[in-house]
């Protein structure tokens, strides 16, 4: 048994704690005030500090798959890698693979491809034209138009009798209409071909069948304005919708981009106006935003110049959250949309996942808190300790960030993944 003594931050309090967990079962075992004496106790931070339960990422691009095509972007060991320089204990990859997680077989032989990350990530199912729900409860994802990869609709309707058999499913949405980017694609920048008009309308869209087919929704890395307020009425009807943000449409804006820089910072939605980044910070600050997540898509600098959609944000997760705390963002909120609410996620499908691996039985009552009974995954963040992020720093494959030059006003302290300190 280890004992870690720390400022805890929970979505309840902040306060510090005695947490006694197991190397062995990688489980929390208790916390509170535990009374061990400073001296006896294993790791012990001061009031510079903040500890969470491991932080989740609900949105990356691990990129490798059976095929192996895209490994040369990234792999599963690379982003754990990544993951573990930035924080993050846990993160959902994304199916728009060249052979894409679709039926039980193809999303099985990824889900054991992966297991060489311990169980780090874990894998959405893919929704294309003509797919059906697999056979026990996973996560699926789906893309209203063209993005990176071959897996997407062109049309409503297609879509609409797509989903129709996907009722009471867990579906995300990457929400930009294709028949406006289709109408768009001769426009000078990127932001111009994939303009607001594309998110909103596909949004209303999206929360008409997350609505009709009693779906349980989330939309994906959100970027504009206009669409949080069709968020909000819909939620007032009673829809089951929850939504992510990326760091970088919190931090950047296309009035602070200087133009030869924007195929550098150029992704799908691209990065918006400050009005509509204004916009997201508040939404978040006041609990309409569930999930901070960084749509991680790494894409090599030669790419990126020919002007593939994609920025990583693994490496940098844990320099962003102190950002946010330096803000104005609560501890509280924090873990929140960090720890608790990605746990959240992940925990619905734990039954599925120990079915087809006997590992998630180690998983005891599942991630994100600091409760007996769950995995002993913890994100020590040093709040006082600024750091410039710099390319060496970084541990993707493609060694690029759009957070390089940026100086957080804190770092990643320490990482505990079940048990282990590393």
């Amino acid at each position: 048994m280890k004992v870690i003594d720390a400022i805890c931050a929970t979505s309840l309090e902040v306060k510090r704690k005695q947490i006694r967990f197991d190397e062995n079962s990688g489980l929390i075992t208790e916390v509170g005030d535990l009374k061990v004496p400073r001296d006896q106790v294993d790791f012990y931070y001061d009031d510079s500090c903040l500890l969470f339960a491991g932080m989740g990422d609900v949105h990356i691009h691990a990129r490798e798959d059976v095929s192996g095509k895209n490994n040369y972007k990234e792999d599963f060991l690379s982003a754990l890698a990544a993951m573990k320089n930035g924080g993050v204990t846990h993160a959902g990859d994304m199916p728009n693979n060249p052979i894409p997680p679709i039926d039980n077989a193809s999303y099985e032989a990824k889900f054991h491809l992966g297991s060489k990350a311990h169980r780090c990530l874990w894998f959405y199912a893919g929704i294309g034209p003509n797919t059906r729900p697999l056979s026990y409860a996973v996560p699926y994802k789906v893309y209203m138009g063209p993005s990176i990869g071959e897996l997407y609709f062109k049309d409503l309707k297609t879509l609409d009798e797509t989903l129709s058999h996907y009722r009471g499913q867990h579906v995300s949405f990457h929400c930009e209409d294709p028949e406006i980017l289709e109408a768009h694609t001769k426009e000078a920048t990127h932001p111009e071909r994939r303009p607001v008009e594309a998110e909103t309308v596909a949004t209303r869209d999206a929360l008409m069948l997350i609505e009709k087919y009693n779906l349980k929704g989330k939309l994906c890395h959100y970027s504009s304005d206009e669409g949080l307020k069709l968020i909000r009425e819909a939620r007032s009807r009673g829809v089951n919708v929850s939504i992510e943000v990326t760091p970088q449409h919190l931090y950047f804006d296309l009035e602070h981009l200087e133009p030869d820089r924007m195929k550098a910072f150029q992704m799908n939605p691209p990065i918006r106006h400050q009005k509509d980044r204004e916009a997201l910070k508040a939404a978040l600050k006041n609990g309409e935003i569930q999930f901070l997540a960084t749509d991680h898509a790494p894409h090599t600098s030669e790419e990126k110049e020919k002007g593939t959609s994609g920025l990583t944000g693994l490496d940098t997760y844990a320099g962003f959250v102190t950002w946010l705390l330096a803000e104005g963002f609560s501890p509280e909120l924090i873990a929140k949309v960090t720890a608790e609410n990605p746990g959240d996620f992940h925990n619905q499908f734990m039954e599925s996942w120990k079915n087809l691996s006997s590992d998630y039985a180690s998983f005891g009552l599942g991630l994100g808190y600091l409760k007996p009974g769950f995995r002993a995954n913890f994100t020590v963040l040093n709040l006082h300790s600024p750091q410039l992020i710099t390319t060496e720093q970084l541990k993707t494959k493609v060694h690029h960030s759009p957070f390089v030059g940026v100086t957080f006003p804190g770092r990643l302290m320490n990482l505990f993944i079940q048990g282990k300190k590393i």
